[in-house]
């Protein structure tokens, strides 16, 4: 054959593009790099044994159905667990399973945003939530965030003609930030006046440290909220198990979006979930999770404290979840200092790509929870030589 086909992209798929992270994690493969860069959860809190258990009890007394084609809404067992879940009165008919909370935010994306579609998030956002909303062509909008999240007064200017906001109140990725009880209150108070929906996205929630994070933003305004979890971090990622709760208005064209995508989340995956959840197991499990990310997140302080002293780099404290944020001292730039830090054998995410504007290139996320605590000792003291070096004005060793 002599003829050539031209593939004709759509418009769309001209704008999808890799992820940032992803690439970066490439270069982390290397033998001997301690990355601080991926979200990952770190495998020694996986259940494996109780999945085991759960695999063969799912097999001997549910295993045709478990392998059989489901219900596109999820297996009702689960959705009523995750309705029962949840801190405000919640039917299992709003309950709607997903291929993880990613097909959640892509699930948004195509019933809520349209070309040109106004697309409120804060400063800075998750990167795959912008990733997943990017292909459906909205203008985002920034909104000013501080140390408490989401500034309420800029929300108000930005608000009208919105499609909505999408916020992380709880151990922010990447900023590892929580949203106080107040900007809470006063942000759904501002959102409802103005008629402006909030997706609400809580993949890490459940993994504070001393004590557990306000109420959820849709459990004060249930009808003009939509809630995202996920079961990645509690449990184990490779499930690719998520939920979304949505208003009765909205769930039918949720889950039309669900059946063109995949038909059904995996049968098998949700009933293992619901054998493992049964009998208060994550009542159990998950306390060792959080007690394990504090004291990866300890470390990681004080390794800061010690090793980036008179460097001008400031870190804050999160008090929950698996990331923290730090920021170089004036005319550094974070992408720069990258394959530095990788040369000294450290890597981390630069934040400019959390940004939808006017990207603080200063900024950088770093994730504890898949390092040892010695991992965390070398890995900072040579971020922080790297720092040394390449400080604009160099700092005494």
């Amino acid at each position: 054959m002599t003829a050539t086909t031209h593939w004709t992209l759509a418009r769309r798929a001209e704008r999808m593009n890799p992820s940032v992270i992803r690439e970066i994690l490439k270069v982390t493969e290397k033998p001997g790099i301690i990355s601080f860069a991926g979200g990952l959860p770190s495998p020694q809190t996986f259940p494996v044994s109780a999945f085991a258990e759960a695999c063969a009890e799912v097999l001997e007394n549910d295993g045709r159905a478990a392998l059989q084609y489901a219900a596109s809404e999820g297996h009702a067992q689960l959705r009523e667990w995750v309705a029962r879940q949840l801190p405000w009165k919640v039917d299992p008919a709003q309950v709607l399973i997903t291929t993880g909370s990613q097909q959640g935010l892509d699930l948004v994306a195509k019933v809520l945003i349209d070309t040109g579609s106004r697309v409120l998030v804060e400063t800075p956002t998750y990167l795959g939530a912008l990733q997943a909303f990017t292909p459906m062509e909205p203008r985002f909008v920034g909104v000013a965030s501080d140390a408490e999240g989401i500034d309420v007064d800029d929300l108000r200017r930005q608000a009208p003609g919105a499609r909505f906001l999408y916020a992380l109140p709880n151990f922010q990725n990447p900023t590892g930030r929580t949203m106080s009880e107040a900007r809470r209150a006063a942000l759904v108070q501002a959102a409802a006046e103005a008629g402006l929906p909030i997706v609400e996205d809580n993949p890490y929630g459940d993994l504070w440290f001393d004590a557990p994070p306000p109420a959820p933003l849709t459990a004060r305004n249930p009808d003009g909220g939509l809630y995202l979890g996920s079961f990645s971090k509690i449990l184990a990622p490779g499930l690719r198990l998520g939920f979304l709760v949505a208003p009765a208005a909205l769930y039918p064209k949720l889950l039309q979006a669900k059946q063109a995508a995949d038909l059904h989340s995996p049968s098998f995956n949700q009933r293992l979930v619901s054998a493992v959840l049964k009998d208060g197991f994550l009542e159990r499990h998950v306390p060792t999770i959080r007690a394990l990310y504090a004291s990866q997140c300890r470390a990681m302080l004080a390794a800061l404290e010690r090793e980036m002293a008179g460097l001008g780099v400031q870190w804050n404290a999160p008090d929950g979840g698996m990331f923290l944020w730090a920021r170089l001292p004036e005319g550094m730039d974070a992408t720069a200092l990258l394959p530095h830090a990788v040369e000294r054998g450290v890597a981390f995410v630069p934040g400019a790509p959390f940004f939808t504007d006017a990207p603080d290139t200063r900024s950088l996320r770093l994730s504890f929870v898949t390092a040892t605590v010695e991992q965390i000792d070398r890995g900072i003291a040579a971020l922080a030589q790297t720092v040394r070096e390449h400080l604009p004005t160099p700092v005494p060793a």
